[in-house]
């Protein structure tokens, strides 16, 4: 403590920040090259951090780094190196994976350090019928639900043992299945104030705000007018509404008018889930959609997106078949794709572009792009990997054919990858200073129940090639300002508050990786390879990756919104 009293002295007069610490200096990290996180020009220095929280940092060599640096509890010399806030994760599925595997090793390897979950589907508020759904729907991780709320399940995460930090919105679909399940028909009043209720409790208990996903069934069911009702709740709470939008392909921009109709009408900003041009005929639509979303944030609605680093997005065969087919919940679906009348109006509207609903089968162009990621019937793993054409040619049916049977064959919709997008564009997109980045998959590990599938590259790899291939390569951004978009800036569309900065008082998540040398390794043969290039990761202090290996140390928390324990 003589130490930090000292060095506060020594601070004196200088452009350094300081906090007076409560507790002696349990890290000291020297001789980096600091990256804020608010987009300014990186500069050598240093840090300290006691307990939980970042105490200290400044330019240039530490003063009275001697004494300081033989009384602080960890020393990391970080020359050569890039110090940086610990990343956000903006689309997060690691809702399953950090119960079977609290590490997110995927995750952590590339500086990852807040997974924020709840793409329309989230994990409370949960009635016993959709208890018991869910159950049934669980597919290699297996796991008791002793949860109601999404607040007791994120808590539950915590109490568990987890290296990132977690945080959630309240999903769309949950809250309407919770209340008027998964059929095709709108909410009574009485229903829509109920399902308003759910929303108010979850971001009382911290969720940072309302997500929807609206390609799938039953989430597509839902009109403008519920979305608006549901987002003015979250945004009377300090929440964003965040989406993926009803199309990203043939009516795309009718979509991001939709949003941003939201945004207007509900009172609160909104944010486009991992933007895209889905399908070659409407790769030219990006000019349009910037033009929209820059005219909104002109106006003064604040409209952001977030995006993935692939030319392909991963979802479910679902997305190969109309939604009508799928009201009522997997059973009834794969029912009625048993009947032979209704197979057949199947068949022939999987060879068309859907009137309202997004086909990304045909969108990709071939059943060759279609490729067959997760199948949750221990018969059919062996197909894993292969695409949608090999295994209809295996099986001597068209691919139309083929997808039906392995929905009805595996017991769930079939995790799959869509080669759909324009590298052009993803470059592009890369560029755009109100983009930020999330993965939309698992943070999982090479090991253990994740054998069991296979997953998309971006999973293992989506921030280690934004900031190797694509910033310090391609040159598709400054460094400085992909960091920004990967750490104050979701921070600050959610509302977090003393988190995705260094400066003093901020709680200390912090990444060290070598910008000359961060690579993915992930590819679409071989998705589970972990990046390099991160050495040293600390979340809320504690480290959890030491020399770019786990330490397993329990240091995440639940990271509530702006209007946790405000809004009743």
């Amino acid at each position: 403590m003589r130490a930090m009293i000292a060095l506060l002295g020594l601070l004196s007069g200088t452009a350094a920040a300081a906090l007076t610490p409560a507790l002696p200096p349990s890290l000291v990290i020297t001789n980096g090259m600091i990256y804020d996180g608010l987009g300014g020009a990186p500069y050598k220095g240093w840090l300290v951090v006691s307990g939980d929280r970042i105490t200290n940092m400044g330019a240039g060599d530490l003063p009275g780094q001697s004494q300081l640096l033989r009384d602080a509890r960890q020393v990391v010399d970080a020359h050569g190196l890039a110090v940086a806030p610990g990343f956000v994760n903006m689309l997060s599925w690691s809702t399953e994976s950090l119960i079977a595997d609290g590490r997110a090793l995927s995750d952590i390897k590339q500086g990852i350090t807040l997974e924020v979950m709840g793409e329309g589907e989230s994990m409370g508020p949960l009635s016993p019928a959709l208890k018991a759904y869910a159950l049934k729907q669980q597919s290699d991780v297996k796991y008791p639900i002793t949860w109601t709320t999404l607040g007791e399940y994120l808590a539950f995460l915590e109490r568990r043992g987890i290296a990132p930090n977690v945080a959630s919105f309240v999903g769309a679909t949950t809250v309407r299945e919770d209340v008027v399940g998964f059929d095709d028909i709108d909410p009574t009043p009485a229903q829509l104030d109920q399902m308003r209720r759910l929303v108010r409790q979850a971001m009382n208990e911290g969720a940072v705000g309302l997500g929807s996903s609206l390609i799938y069934a039953p989430a597509s069911y839902a009109k403008t007018p519920e979305l608006i009702a549901l987002a003015t709740e979250s945004a009377k709470c300090g929440g964003m509404y965040i989406s993926h939008m009803r199309s990203e392909g043939d009516r795309l921009v009718e979509a991001v008018d939709e949003l941003i109709e939201i945004a207007r009408r509900s009172g609160g900003p909104a944010e486009i889930y991992h933007l895209k041009q889905a399908g070659q005929s409407n790769w030219g639509k990006l000019d349009t959609v910037i033009a929209r979303v820059e005219a909104a944030r002109a106006s003064g609605v604040r409209i952001t997106a977030d995006m993935y680093n692939y030319t392909a997005g991963a979802t479910g065969l679902d997305a190969a078949m109309p939604t009508w087919v799928q009201a009522g919940g997997y059973d009834k679906w794969a029912e009625r794709l048993r009947d032979p009348a209704i197979r057949a109006r199947v068949l022939a509207e999987m060879k068309q572009p859907g009137k309202d609903w997004e086909n990304l089968m045909l969108a990709t162009g071939s059943p060759d792009r279609v490729l067959l990621l997760g199948f949750k019937n221990p018969k059919l793993k062996p197909l894993t990997g292969k695409t949608l054409s090999e295994v209809a040619k295996l099986r001597g049916k068209t691919p139309e054919e083929t997808a039906i049977d392995l929905v009805i064959e595996d017991g769930s919709r079939v995790g799959t990858a869509y080669f759909l997008m324009d590298e052009a564009n993803v470059v592009r997109q890369i560029g755009l200073p109100w983009v930020a980045f999330g993965s939309d998959a698992e943070g999982s590990a090479p090991e253990g129940v994740f054998l069991q599938s296979s997953t998309h590259p971006r999973a293992y790899g989506n921030v280690a090639k934004l900031l190797g291939h694509y910033v310090r390569d391609q040159k598709a951004t400054t460094l400085q300002d992909a960091v920004r978009r990967l750490t104050s800036f979701p921070a600050a569309n959610l509302g977090i508050k003393d988190r995705g900065r260094l400066a003093a008082g901020a709680f200390a998540d912090v990444v060290i990786f070598d910008p000359a040398t961060i690579a993915d390794h992930s590819t679409y043969d071989k998705p589970m390879q972990l990046a390099t290039g991160v050495s040293q990761v600390f979340v809320n202090g504690v480290q959890v990756l030491k020399d770019g290996q786990p330490t397993g140390a329990p240091a995440g928390r639940f990271v509530k919104g702006p209007g946790a324990g405000k809004c009743t």
